[in-house]
């Protein structure tokens, strides 16, 4: 049976077993190779811990898919347009498949303008129209940049500056409103409207002589609030029609959107659209009614877009290793490069004797030649 020995010897028996044994300062001897190896080791290391924790405070975005079960939420829709017509000639309404009208949703306001634009609001929607067109065609290269950074693309029409000396010969629709999570239909057409219990009725729509013009321009149409990274297709759209009797229909599909990121968590909705005009013809057999109409429907799926990153644990793995492999891989070097320079010292040591000797016989022998 073996005796207790005691902590010191226990403690012994443990440092013996230590596999890196370190090597005593008076045991080493620098040299230039070993120093510059140091040095240049220590800021390689430097320089990749600076790209890795960079790396790691970086983040990237992830794109899931779910089923969208939240049906009980609102759809908040901003709409803001001019048309070329005056207010009293056209009315905004909204029906969706629970037959409710704008009443129900809230109240879009209608304000007497001129279509023409003054030279700085032209500017500005010429520079709206430009940054959303090259945001829409960009989207796939720049989304994760618009997503990570906290500005939300939002336009804001400035007053007008010159007032026209003419009457009003346009109307902007503007307003906020809080819709079901259907799909429904938001259409301008010519007359006010007269709701029923199953549908309404637009009264100036019944007489065919009525002069229209259904130009337009959208200043802001947008579902939800307003978040970093979503890009909403109709805003600085302009339409210009000559024909006055036409239909132009936008079909989109709204996409509820979730966005995650570390310090703050938004619900919003963004959107696709696709456009078709048709021109009413009664005399070759063209049926319709002439206007603007947004028919929206939602989708069955739900985006999520969330930032991510790697753990600590993977971070501080990925440190340790950087450093553990630049401090071998430049032992490694030293190691090499004294050996070579040692074989070359030795080599230059044997190869002197052979040549003093040869210069000592060579004395020798003059010396005895001379004599």
């Amino acid at each position: 049976m073996l005796r207790y020995r005691g902590v010191k010897q226990a403690l012994d028996a443990v440092s013996r077993l230590d596999a890196f044994p370190k090597v005593k300062e008076e045991f080493v001897q620098p040299t230039r190779v070993g120093g510059t190896l140091s040095l240049i080791s220590r800021l390689v290391i430097v320089f990749l811990i600076y790209h890795e924790v960079t790396y790691y405070l970086d983040s990237r975005l992830v794109f899931t898919f779910v089923p969208d079960t939240d049906l009980q939420s609102k759809l908040k829709v901003h709409i803001d347009l001019t048309v070329a017509m005056p207010c009293k000639s056209i009315g905004a309404d909204i029906l969706d498949s629970t037959n409710q009208n704008v009443f129900s949703f809230g109240i879009l306001q209608e304000e007497d303008t001129w279509f023409e634009l003054c030279p700085s609001q032209r500017v500005h929607f010429d520079y709206m129209q430009h940054h959303n067109s090259y945001l829409r065609n960009e989207y796939h290269s720049i989304a994760e940049i618009l997503y990570k950074s906290d500005h939300a693309v939002v336009y804001s029409m400035p007053e007008r500056v010159i007032i026209p000396e003419k009457p009003h010969d346009a109307c902007r629709i503007h307003g906020v409103l809080t819709l079901n999570k259907v799909a429904g239909n938001f259409h301008i057409t010519v007359g006010k409207t007269i709701h029923f219990s199953r549908g309404h009725i637009h009264l100036n729509s019944i007489f065919a002589n009525t002069q229209t013009n259904f130009s337009h321009r959208i200043n802001r149409f947008s579902f939800g609030d307003h978040t970093a990274g979503i890009i909403h297709p109709l805003e600085g759209d302009e339409k210009l029609f000559d024909n006055g009797q036409v239909m132009m229909q936008y079909f989109i599909e709204v996409v509820p959107t979730d966005v995650q990121k570390f310090y703050s968590h938004s619900k919003t909705y963004q959107y696709t659209v696709r456009e078709n005009l048709q021109l009413i013809d009664i005399d070759k057999g063209m049926q319709g009614v002439a206007g603007i109409y947004f028919k929206y429907d939602m989708s069955a799926l739900r985006v999520l877009v969330r930032q991510d990153r790697d753990s600590i644990a993977h971070f501080v793995v990925r440190l340790s290793s950087i450093i553990a492999g630049i401090v071998v891989i430049s032992g490694m070097l030293s190691k090499c490069m004294h050996l070579i320079g040692d074989a070359c010292c030795k080599r230059r040591y044997n190869d002197e004797p052979i040549a003093r000797n040869n210069d000592r016989t060579a004395t020798v022998k003059g010396a005895v030649i001379v004599s």
